[in-house]
């Protein structure tokens, strides 16, 4: 049985006190542990990392939110961190996502170093939630545990950290992040917030250049300055701008 109340943390469970009491949660808990019980390591990541994202970054250091959709589908890169891999995979390997390599890319374009690995775990140490639409996922099927439950429970997370925290800067790549903007929207005009949305294409080999608000402009000419803004914005607040690239 998997016990997901016990496994997220205390200050994300205040957070979600109203949803946490919800049936939809409880249902989800019961789906989960369902599919663990049936398909063992098929699910992806371990339960120990389902809430990953939200240990290594505590509501109260929240600055930057980036979401994702699904955890990686392909076995050995799941972490529970949107868009993050193990160390170990270098970013000259075939198993290094397309994704990650148009975001070393264009944090490059931006000024900056390009990423030496793909574990982007100091990101969320800094403030960075990296935080996916479902937070697991069947190996090797796309989407499938987006309709058990997680879309309602993330839904309702990024409702009270919109409504409950201020400035944050909110980064959707791609369609699917863009359809989590009115929630946003609502939360900001409801209880007076002043967060930032910035979009662009989703930075997968697919879509990267795609969109009137590409990741990453065609010839590789510039990117959509993402990174290099926020630095920039957090700096106005007087806050510590983020490290995005680590060679440790």
């Amino acid at each position: 049985m998997i016990e997901l109340s016990k496994l997220l943390p205390d200050d994300w469970a205040s957070l979600m006190e109203a949803e946490l009491r919800s049936g939809r949660f409880k249902g989800l808990e019961d789906k989960l542990s369902t599919a663990y019980t049936n398909l063992g390591e098929l699910i992806q990541p371990q339960p120990d990392n389902i809430f990953r994202a939200l240990r290594e970054t505590p509501v109260k250091n929240v600055k930057v939110v980036i979401l994702g959709q699904d955890p990686y589908q392909t076995p050995g890169l799941a972490q529970g961190l949107a868009f993050s891999i193990p160390k170990e995979i270098k970013p000259g390997w075939r198993a290094f996502p397309s994704s990650l390599r148009n975001i070393s890319k264009a944090i490059a374009l931006d000024g900056y170093q390009a990423l030496a690995h793909g574990d982007l775990s100091h990101w969320a140490q800094q403030g960075v939630l990296l935080l996916n639409a479902s937070l697991t996922v069947q190996l090797e099927l796309a989407g499938s545990h987006a309709n058990i439950g997680w879309q309602e429970f993330t839904d309702a997370l990024i409702n009270e950290l919109a409504s409950q925290k201020d400035q944050i800067i909110w980064l959707l790549w791609g369609a699917h992040a863009q359809k989590k903007k009115p929630l946003i929207e609502s939360a900001m005009a409801k209880h007076h917030k002043n967060h930032l949305i910035l979009c662009a294409s989703h930075p997968s080999g697919l879509s990267v250049y795609k969109t009137n608000e590409p990741f990453i402009y065609p010839g590789d000419s510039h990117s959509c300055g993402h990174f290099k803004r926020v630095n920039q914005i957090l700096e106005e607040r007087g806050k510590t701008a983020i490290a995005w690239n680590s060679l440790n």
